[in-house]
């Protein structure tokens, strides 16, 4: 079983641990709002996880649909929800097969999930991406606006897709469905070395932690990109 989902199916607490930590100066926030408004409409978030995007933006716009395929990160976001006092809606679904009418969305956002299909489906991941990316353009209203969020490397002070076939991913989001791509810091901050490594290894495995502990990271560098795009009429 891969990795990832292995986490998301039984360490969706540690998870949201680890995130909880990310972006300490606020960035992705900071960005999405300059490049759009998030206070009126409705807002599809795919690949919700444990509640990472709806977050940030519930006190902006409470009306927002969290969408995920793990039944377990959904209930660990669940909790997030109740311990911010919120009331957003849940459901679970594949983002490549939304249980979503058409142009229903003002914002559709997936952050760090279709990323997955490369390593998940090697031989297939182009077809799996251009579904996702359609599925997204349907249910999303014209003059509404898509975002995609996925690395470009923790660890590192350089922003660079980790693998070459994210790089690939990254390529064709632009080139065949016409994003535009921000690149920004989203580093973590932890209360101490041992604290960042503890929060991390599970995650991103031991090579990271020896970095964290040779440079002594309490906030660990990290990169992200946010995509773009303007859905046509």
């Amino acid at each position: 079983m891969d990795h990832f989902i292995e986490i998301y199916r039984k360490q969706a607490h540690a998870y949201h641990q680890m995130i909880r930590a990310e972006d300490v100066d606020n960035n992705l926030l900071k960005t999405i709002q300059r490049i759009t408004s998030l206070e009126k409409g409705t807002i599809l978030d795919l690949g919700s996880g444990t509640g990472r995007l709806p977050l940030l933006f519930w006190q902006i716009n409470p009306h927002i649909v969290a969408l995920d395929i793990s039944f377990q990160m959904l209930v660990e976001q669940q909790l997030q929800r109740e311990r911010v006092h919120a009331s957003w809606h849940l459901a679970q679904g594949d983002i490549r097969c939304l249980p979503v009418q058409d142009a229903w969305a003002d914002i559709t956002s997936a952050g760090w999930a279709a990323g997955h299909f490369c390593a998940w489906y090697p031989d297939t991941w182009q077809q799996q991406i251009d579904t996702f990316v359609l599925e997204m353009l349907r249910v999303t209203k014209p003059f509404g606006t898509l975002f995609i969020m996925e690395t470009l490397g923790t660890g590192s002070e350089v922003p660079a897709p980790p693998t070459a076939s994210l790089a690939q991913y990254y390529h064709r989001l632009e080139s065949k469905w016409g994003f535009t791509r921000e690149q920004i810091r989203t580093d973590y901050e932890f209360r101490d070395v041992e604290d960042a490594k503890q929060n991390t290894t599970f995650f991103f495995g031991q090579t990271l932690a020896e970095q964290i502990e040779e440079n002594r990271w309490q906030v660990l560098p990290e990169w992200s990109g946010v995509w773009h795009r303007k859905q046509n009429l």
